[in-house]
C-alpha cells in the first residue's frame, strides 16, 4: 500500500440540502491540493466499488474527495423501483450546489480548489451544478456520463471538461459526442479502448483513473 494512502483520514459527512440530508465520505490525504466531489447517478451510491476505485487513485495523488449520495435513504428506495429521482437533473445537481457550497465553508476543506467527478446521470448534475457556481468549480470528469441531459447548460460550462467513454459503449460515444459539440473550449474527449460501459475489462478502469488523475492534478493544482 503507497504510504500516502495509508495516511489518508476518511470521515463520514451528513450534508443538509433543502430538507434533505444527505451521507458522504470524505478522505482527507495529508496536505491535500484539492477536492473531488463523486456525482453518482443510474442507481447507484458512495459505495459504488468503481468510483471507489477511482476515488483511491486520486487519493494516492494527494487530493482529497467526497463520495456522496445525492438521494435520501427514503429517495434511493423509490428510485429502485420507479427509476424517477436518478433522472431528476435539476434536483441532483441543486444537491450538488449544496455539497460544492458546504466544502467552500468546511474547514477541512475550504482551501481546496474543487473538481467533479460524474457518472452517468451524475456526469449531467456535474456540469449544471458547474453553470451555478463557475467561480468554484475548476474542473470536471465524466465517466460513462451522460452529459447530454445537461441540455442548454452545456454551452455554458467553463470549467474544463474531460469526456471519458468505452470503445465499446457505442451508444454513449454518440451521447458523449453530442454534448461535447456544444461544450466551450477547454474540453477533451477520450474513449478507452476494448472497453464497455461500466470498464470492467482489465486495465479499463485503472485507464479511467490515470485520466482523471491527470486532468484534476493538472487544473486543481
Amino acid at each position: 500500500m503507497i504510504k500516502g494512502q495509508q495516511q489518508t483520514r476518511v470521515e463520514p459527512v451528513e450534508i443538509t440540502v433543502d430538507g434533505a440530508r444527505l451521507q458522504g465520505d470524505l478522505s482527507l490525504p495529508p496536505q491535500a491540493s484539492g477536492l473531488v466531489l463523486f456525482a453518482h447517478g443510474s442507481g447507484s451510491s458512495r459505495h459504488s466499488p468503481r468510483n471507489q476505485y477511482v476515488a483511491e487513485t486520486l487519493q494516492q495523488e494527494g487530493l482529497a474527495t467526497l463520495l456522496l449520495d445525492l438521494l435520501t435513504t427514503e429517495e434511493e428506495a423509490v428510485d429502485a423501483y420507479t427509476r424517477h429521482y436518478r433522472f431528476d437533473i435539476p434536483l441532483l445537481a441543486g444537491r450538488l450546489v449544496g455539497a460544492t457550497d458546504w466544502a467552500a465553508h468546511d474547514v477541512r476543506t475550504v482551501s481546496l480548489p474543487v473538481g467533479h467527478f460524474g457518472a452517468s446521470t451524475g456526469a449531467a448534475a456535474a456540469l449544471v451544478a458547474a453553470v451555478d457556481r463557475p467561480e468554484v468549480l475548476r474542473a470536471i470528469v465524466s465517466r460513462g456520463g451522460r452529459p447530454d441531459l445537461a441540455g442548454a447548460a452545456l454551452s455554458q460550462v467553463i470549467a474544463p471538461t474531460l469526456l471519458i467513454v468505452g470503445g465499446y459503449d457505442t451508444p454513449v460515444i454518440a451521447l458523449n459526442q453530442e454534448a461535447y459539440n456544444q461544450l466551450p473550449d477547454g474540453k477533451e474527449m477520450m474513449i478507452v479502448p476494448r472497453a464497455t460501459h461500466l470498464f470492467e475489462e482489465p486495465g479499463a478502469l485503472e485507464e479511467v483513473a490515470r485520466l482523471a488523475g491527470e486532468w484534476f492534478l493538472r487544473h486543481l493544482k
